[in-house]
């Protein structure tokens, strides 16, 4: 059977501004191919189903296609990070084992601890919520070379100030999150802030580049380069793929 065209997602549609999460983890994989990522998805959903939800302390996970063909980005919440850690030992082995035998050779790039801190929401969000299509998603990456936390809060607080300051349309929302100071172990050792930007569609996305052929809210953070400690930023770009709590996969 053909695997499924991944514009079409399935299950619960992600709430990352939960107030019940005490934490979330964001990690990617590369796996090399449009229909490597295909299958691997389609792995992830079978080693899953195959099995009791892991642990009521996991509240949903959440799969991303990249529009690159080649990425995929896994992001889980929490209700706390020893949760997460109880479910490395005990459950995690059991189905990366039957993903990789699905597809080989998948390049795992580590694990970032992060904390929702706030979100922007935009014009679209109210008629967004009963979409069946979560939409375009564009993740920015941005590194700070200072640790300071109350810096990075402030570079959020000023982003969305200048976020408010004018109308995106297409733009949903922009979760940012926080990473979890001191975890080297979970490739989180840089300061980080990681925005999940909610598009209503790729079109929406491309027609909101500005006239220095940046999207609006990068150009936010273009005028927040010379803040103490900003190091830099990467933007990948998404689609929702593939979601699950205990209560979907309960009813599989």
């Amino acid at each position: 059977m053909a695997s499924p065209d991944l514009s079409h997602p399935t299950g619960p549609l992600p709430d990352l501004a939960r107030s019940d999460a005490g934490t979330a983890l964001c990690s990617t994989w590369s796996v090399g191919t449009p229909e490597r990522q295909r299958a691997t998805v389609d792995a992830i959903t079978a080693a899953w189903r195959a099995r009791p939800w892991p642990s009521p302390d996991l509240l949903a996970y959440n799969v991303y296609a990249g529009t690159d063909g080649d990425t995929l980005m896994h992001y889980s919440q929490w209700t706390g990070a020893e949760a997460y850690h109880a479910f490395v030992r005990e459950h995690r082995a059991e189905r990366v084992s039957d993903i990789d035998r699905a597809v080989p050779d998948i390049q795992r790039n580590g694990v970032g601890e992060f904390r929702h801190y706030r979100r922007f929401s935009g014009t679209d969000e109210g008629t967004a919520g009963a979409a069946a299509d979560p939409g375009f998603i564009v993740v920015l990456d941005i590194d700070f070379d200072a640790p300071d936390p109350a810096l990075r809060r402030t570079w959020i607080d000023t982003v969305i100030e200048g976020l408010n300051a004018e109308p995106h349309p297409g733009l949903i929302s922009a979760d940012f999150h926080l990473n979890v100071d001191g975890r080297a172990h979970l490739s989180s050792d840089r300061a980080r802030v990681l925005n999940v930007a909610r598009w209503t569609d790729e079109a929406a996305y491309e027609a909101a580049i500005d006239t220095g052929g940046r999207p609006a809210d990068t150009a936010a953070v273009d005028r927040l380069r010379d803040l103490p400690g900003f190091a830099g930023s990467r933007s990948t770009r998404y689609r929702f793929a593939r979601g699950f709590t205990p209560e979907a996969v309960e009813r599989r």
